[in-house]
């Protein structure tokens, strides 16, 4: 029979759950796990087997007091850890969202907004379409293992006792925004452009021939060229997934500074 004194439990303890509040928050702050699809205890059995599969190669932790200051602090740095790595990957899909919807409202779709089940808000159908589909490339590209990967490596630069404060790199989250708009803008911009074009002519139209009904006309035809045309730039959807998922991944794992 195990001899174990009250501190010795505690320090058990401790050495699991340090580790659990990061593992927690990235499982409930990360894309495609943190969405309304998975149950709250689907996330937290994934947090709890990945915590009882790492957490044994994790080098033993200082004596702590489950009482103390200190100890809460060290539990708000871990989930500051984990969040910061599932936000890192979630503002690659606000990209295909934000692209989705500026090719919506050049194409007269930006009223069609449907709800989002995942996330909770709504958004355009163009957007849900493109993060649809760039959440199932993620995934087919293991995506998501990567992200595992990434988690269980932040243990090595960032041991559990280390201050997280002066070791994640807010800034860099901070302008990670600016990337955002700009991929957006690229990943929309030749429907954007061929849109506008034929917006301007129409324009030019109804000053030539003010008695044609330009409405009646027009959103018909930029609806159904903006559909072709969304059609026709999927060919180069995969090139540009594969660079934002790259960049969104490095990203990750230089939001911890070592």
């Amino acid at each position: 029979m195990l001899d174990l004194s009250f501190l010795q439990i505690e320090q058990m303890v401790g050495d699991f759950l340090l580790p659990f509040f990061r593992i927690a928050a990235f499982m409930m702050s990360m894309p495609l796990i943190s969405t309304q699809y998975v149950p709250k205890t689907i996330r937290l059995s994934l947090a709890i087997v990945f915590s009882m599969a790492i957490v044994p190669t994790l080098p033993a932790l200082p004596l702590i007091d489950g009482l103390s200051l200190t100890t809460y602090l060290l539990v708000i740095e871990q989930m500051l850890v984990g969040v910061a790595l599932g936000f890192s990957l979630h503002v690659m899909f606000q990209i295909f969202a934000i692209g989705g919807q500026m090719i919506a409202n050049q194409m007269g779709l930006g009223f069609a907004s449907v709800n989002d089940p995942a996330n909770g808000v709504s958004i355009v159908v163009v957007g849900q379409y493109y993060m649809m589909l760039s959440m199932m490339l993620f995934i087919t590209m293991n995506g998501h293992l990567i992200m595992f990967q990434t988690l269980a490596q932040s243990f090595s630069v960032l041991p559990v006792g280390v201050s997280a404060l002066t070791h994640i790199d807010f800034m860099l989250i901070a302008k990670s925004g600016t990337w955002m708009f700009q991929s957006a803008v690229v990943m929309a911009l030749p429907a954007v452009t061929a849109l506008l074009i034929v917006n301007v002519s129409f324009g030019v139209m109804s000053k030539a021939a003010p008695q044609l009904n330009i409405i009646a006309v027009g959103f018909p035809f930029t609806m159904t060229l903006g559909i072709f045309i969304t059609w026709m730039t999927f060919s180069g959807f995969l090139n540009q997934f594969e660079r934002f998922s790259a960049y969104a991944l490095a990203f990750a794992g230089r939001v911890i500074i070592p």
